[in-house]
């Protein structure tokens, strides 16, 4: 039963619409800098197949990951600095491979250049789907199947 007075929560994709598809330079810039995927997207993208094109960004603080299309060379490893100049590893010849796939991430079919300034609240909002049970639960599920961990105690 709805309390009267409160007004009913509203979902990431009700806050954060698709944006009509753009391929300016500024648009296509967002690529750079891959775009993030919810926990549910980020689980659908995994059961499609694409976990070994992920990458784990970690928060700040280490109390949680996100997992996002990786930067090309940056696959199945921690987001690393070095590699963020390559670009997503879903961008091909100027287009996103994942386009029209039903797992392009919410902060990618959002951002748009008439959304100055928008970008970041979306992806704070996203941001907080992840330090979540569930979203470390999936972070873990990836680790495990990647052996992201497997391969750092290797190198040790």
């Amino acid at each position: 039963m709805k309390q009267k007075g409160l007004k009913p929560r509203r979902t990431l994709y009700e806050l954060y619409p698709p944006s009509k598809p753009c391929s300016c330079d500024v648009c296509k810039s967002y690529c750079i800098r891959p775009g993030w995927w919810t926990v549910e997207e980020a689980a659908r993208a995994i059961e499609a197949g694409y976990a070994d094109r992920m990458m784990l960004e970690m928060a700040p603080d280490r109390t949680f990951g996100v997992l996002s299309p990786a930067f090309k060379g940056c696959e199945k490893n921690f987001a690393l600095q070095e590699f963020a100049q390559a670009g997503c590893n879903f961008l091909v010849d100027g287009l996103c491979a994942l386009y029209g796939t039903g797992v392009q991430p919410l902060e990618c079919r959002f951002c748009h250049h008439s959304r100055v300034g928008l970008g970041p609240k979306c992806h704070a909002d996203i941001e907080k789907t992840w330090n979540t049970p569930a979203g470390k639960q999936l972070v873990s599920q990836w680790v495990n199947r990647t052996q992201l961990w497997a391969f750092y105690d290797y190198l040790r």
